[in-house]
Formats: C-alpha cells, structure tokens, sequence
C-alpha cells in the first residue's frame, strides 16, 4: 500500500489530495517512470527526442570521476599559492545560482567570492571598485558560450584587467567553464586563459548545480567536493529505488505535481537563513522547467510571511531548515495545522545541499511528467532576446537609445511626474480577480534600494491584494522565471521597476579591442523595455515605474499611493 515519507528528514502532509497523489504514485510504478527516467527514455515527457535525450546528464552527477575533483582542488590550491584573494564569477541562471549558494552557505570561504550576473553599470562598477585585478581570479561560465550578459562581462573585465596587468599577464587571472566547442572555448584557445574547464554537454544550464559550472566555484568557496559527493550519494541511491515508498525525490514530485494539475501550483518557501540563496536555485529549476504550454508551478522565495487567512487556496507551503534550529517552527506549525498542504525538509548540515540540488531535481523531471511538460527546454526565453537584440542593433545604427513604444505608453509612468504618480494612482485599482499573482521586476541597481524598503514594498502589495508575490531583479530573472511569465497560462500581474543609471560603462567588442559599439546602460535597458513588449505581446498586464535617479525616494511615493 502506498504511504507518503513522514520521517525525520522529510514530511508530506497533503491533506484532502491524498488519494489523487497515491492514484498518481501508481501510475509512475505502472508506466515504469522511475526506471525509465534512469534509463533516460526521452518518451517519459516527449514523443521527439529534441532538447531531452541530451539534457539528461545530471542523473550522472555523483559519477563524476575522482580525478576531476582532485584537478579542481588542485587549481583552487594554484591560486590560493599565488596570492590571489579574489574570485569573481561571471555567468547568468543556472551558471550563477549555485555558486551564490555554494559561496554563501559556506562560511569559511578560500577567497572573497564575488558572483556577477547583471549589466547594471552601476553593479558591474561595484565590483569593480572592489577588487584589484593584480589578485583577482574571473572565472567566466556559460553553458553555449554565447550569453549575451557574460560575453559582454568577460570583453569587459578582460580589457580592463589587461591594461593594468599586460596582454600577457592578464591570460594567468581568467579561467573559462563551457561546453564543448562552444564560442566560449574557442575565444578561451585564442586568448590563451589560464585554464578552460569543458563541462559534460548533455547538462543543461538549470540542472548543472552539481557539474563543473557549480563543483568549481564550490571548491573555492571552500567546499569538501569529496564529501559533498559521499553525501550525495545517498539520495542519488534512493532515487533510483523503484520502491516509491522509500523515493522521496519521486514522492516529491508526484506530490507538486498532482497538485498543480488540480490549480495548487503556487510553490511557496520559508527557507532557512542558514541556506542563503537556495530559493532562488530552486525558483529557476522549477520555474523555467514548468512555465510553459500555457502551464506552471510559480515557486515564491523571499514573500514576507503573512497571516494564515489571507493566503490564497492554490499554496503549497515548502518549509526547509537544518535540523536543532528554531527558524519559523511555531509560524510553519500553525501552516501544519490549517488547511493547506506542506512538506517539510529537515537538513542535518550544510553539506546535504548537495542532496537538496539532486532530489528537487529529481522532483521537477517527476512534475513534469504529470504536468504533460517537456521540463529541458525554455521555448519563451528567446522572445525577450530577440526583442533586446533589434533595440541594441536599432541603437547602433542610430545611437538612439531603446524607448518605450507609444503604442504602449498607457502602463508605464515617471512616479516623480505629477501626471505619473496621478495615473500610476488609478492603474492601481485593477480587479485582482483578474489576476493569481504579482511579479515585481527590479531592473534597478540592489544597492540603490535598502532591503527594508524592498520589503516594504512586497507588504504593501500584500496587504492590498492578497495575492501570491514574487521579487526579481533584472536582467538575472530572465533566465529564470521569465520563462514562466511568459509561457503560463497569463494571470499574473507584472510590475515593472526601472531606474537612471548614475553611471555608464562601454562593452568593447572585442577582448582587448579599444572599439565599442554601444554600453551596458543600454543593454540592460534594451533587456528591460524589451522584456516588457515581449510580456505585452504574450497578453499579460505590466505596470512599468520609471523610478528616475533617486530609487529609494521614488520607491516610497510607489508605497505611498499603495497605502
């Protein structure tokens, strides 16, 4: 008889939806699933094998071989020998969220760890500011080689590194992670780098978490790699059972995905503190891997917690900590015993992150399967792109930068115009029945913006209309969860925050070139507006807020009119 895991790792509590859930725990014994998932059958979620049967290398992650490992702590060794202190690393999605995990979640770093994934110009200077090429590492990840952000950051960093260190000596502080004959390898061969780690190609970028793009930034934020992989063993070995009553990666799925077919698809997270960007790893897993056809799970990270009433009835409320620690315990407690589903994991330390990144994996393939979804491709994220890349050729040509189109003026507002802030006013008062959740869109400066004001914002929106709400800061969450805004089933409501960049930085066309074509302010504001059209196109309500130079004063004229 089927049983869902109640034990002291894991615990299923799914209230009135048991019987759907063990009906589809029978269907995944019956069609064979877990074994055919190992035997990497791309028909478990496609009748082609396109963007499947070469995307299912993470179910490989714990063979890696030990000699890789030991090339990686051996090249981590180098560096630190040498003097350098530190590491900045350059990639966008799944190239930079599990580094930030690894990076923050491990208190004893090697390095000081630096984790870039915006063409903010006032970001990118940050860092800049920051460190002195003489002992710093920048280590440059994308999966094809070609993404835009990090192609554009590493002709940046390497032309400036190079004028304080030489064309020659600047080669010893890059290190390149790609696939196999990408564009990025062959740029890596001609300038000569220091070293080009050539990742399995059957991975794909969101489910990389335990392939070099996420095991080398891990080694220099300190982690053991030989025991991370002990640890993951054991989960890799558990998913393989075929015995569902012991599976609980297969038991996580079945579980999320049951219930996002019956409309309880809003995936929302208390995570640990102690697990510091661990939300937003899983946010793009899910996201992008179940936002599509008109479909999706929307995973909410970083939502302020609310009163149990005011929840909406298509939550699942995922609770994760490590173990002997009292974060939420009474608030999920009370989330226990009211009328929602839940799971809660229990982590005994740090070190079973490498489990969490394989069993939610293991789990979205799973969803994907009830779901109907092909989880490895992310078909709406090229929209966005194409429209960013007319803007930017359009500005080369004439050296006008991206606008707003007319036709669409009507939902974008200056909040420091009286006209703005009067109109921004009444946009305000739409149905919230028309819409399931609010996404906010911060193509601003982080650190323009005090946290206390961000979350001020979110409580704001909450208390007005008591819909789910989600934070995303861009251009990083288009490789996310803007798959999913754009390929769901369009009620989401999307408000748009964009600010005047202080500053600006020009891309060099080239490595080592002293000729540029157009600058960082313009790329992520090609991203942003075009974005916005591409949202707009798809048929989905967007709110653009033109914040101006001043980001934390606009901010709190937004808040005001909220209140």
């Amino acid at each position: 008889m089927n049983k869902l895991i109640r034990n002291n790792e894991i615990k299923f509590l799914v209230q009135e939806n048991e019987s759907d859930i063990f009906n589809n725990l029978d269907k995944l014994k019956e069609n064979n699933i877990v074994e055919r998932i190992w035997q990497k059958d791309f028909t478990v979620w496609s009748n082609k094998p396109d963007e499947v049967s070469n995307r299912l290398g993470w179910l490989d992650c714990n063979q890696i071989p030990s000699s890789f490992l030991t090339e990686i702590n051996s090249f981590v060794d180098d560096i630190k020998n040498e003097g350098f202190e530190n590491i900045v690393i350059m990639g966008m999605g799944g190239s930079s969220l599990a580094p930030e995990v690894f990076s923050r979640t491990f208190f004893k770093p090697k390095f000081n760890i630096y984790v870039l994934d915006s063409t903010h110009p006032d970001v990118i200077n940050n860092i800049e500011q920051k460190v002195s090429p003489e002992n710093t590492l920048y280590i440059i990840s994308t999966k094809s080689g070609g993404t835009i952000e990090t192609i554009s950051l590493m002709k940046y960093f390497f032309t400036r590194a190079a004028k304080k260190l030489g064309n020659e000596k600047v080669k010893n502080h890059f290190a390149f992670i790609t696939d196999p004959g990408s564009g990025l390898e062959a740029i890596g061969k001609k300038l000569g780098v220091r070293k080009i780690f050539i990742n399995d190609p059957n991975i794909g970028g969101r489910f990389s978490a335990l392939s070099l793009f996420g095991l080398v930034p891990a080694a220099f934020a300190g982690v053991d790699l030989f025991k991370l992989m002990i640890e993951l063993n054991n989960v890799v070995k558990e998913a393989q059972s075929i015995d569902l009553d012991k599976n609980s990666s297969a038991q996580l799925g079945a579980v999320i995905g049951t219930l996002a077919n019956k409309g309880i698809d809003k995936l929302t997270f208390f995570i640990s503190p102690k697990l510091p960007s661990f939300g937003a790893w899983i946010e793009q897993l899910i996201a992008e891997s179940t936002g599509k056809n008109g479909k999706g799970i929307l995973p909410i990270d970083g939502e302020p917690l609310d009163k149990i009433n005011r929840y909406t009835k298509d939550r699942v409320f995922i609770y994760i900590k490590l173990e002997n620690e009292s974060f939420l315990e009474d608030e999920f407690n009370e989330i226990e015993n009211a009328d929602f589903p839940a799971i809660k994991i229990i982590l005994k330390d740090i070190y079973d992150i490498g489990k969490e990144f394989f069993r939610w994996e293991f789990a979205t393939a799973i969803a994907g399967y009830f779901m109907g979804i092909q989880p490895y491709d992310q078909p709406n994220v090229e929209s966005a792109k194409i429209v960013a890349r007319e803007m930017i050729a359009k500005y080369v040509e004439t050296k006008v930068e991206p606008q707003n189109n007319p036709n669409f003026a009507g939902s974008s507002f200056d909040i420091n115009s009286s006209e703005g802030y009067s109109k921004l006013k009444s946009e305000f008062q739409f149905n919230k029945n028309d819409c399931e959740y609010i996404a906010i869109q911060a193509f601003i400066n982080p650190s323009s913006v005090s946290e206390d004001t961000i979350t001020e914002l979110k409580i704001s929106l909450q208390k007005k209309y008591h819909l789910p709400l989600t934070f995303g800061i861009g251009p990083r969450f288009l490789h996310s969860t803007g798959q999913l805004h754009k390929g769901d089933k369009g009620k989401g409501l999307f408000i748009q925050l964009i600010e005047e960049n202080s500053g600006d930085l020009m891309i060099p066309e080239e490595p080592l070139a002293d000729c540029y074509s157009y600058s960082f302010g313009v790329l992520v504001k090609a991203q942003g507006l075009g974005d916005r059209k591409a949202l707009l196109d798809a048929g989905r309500k967007v709110i653009t807020i033109d914040l101006g130079l001043k980001p934390e004063e606009s901010l709190q004229k937004v808040i005001g009119i909220l209140n």
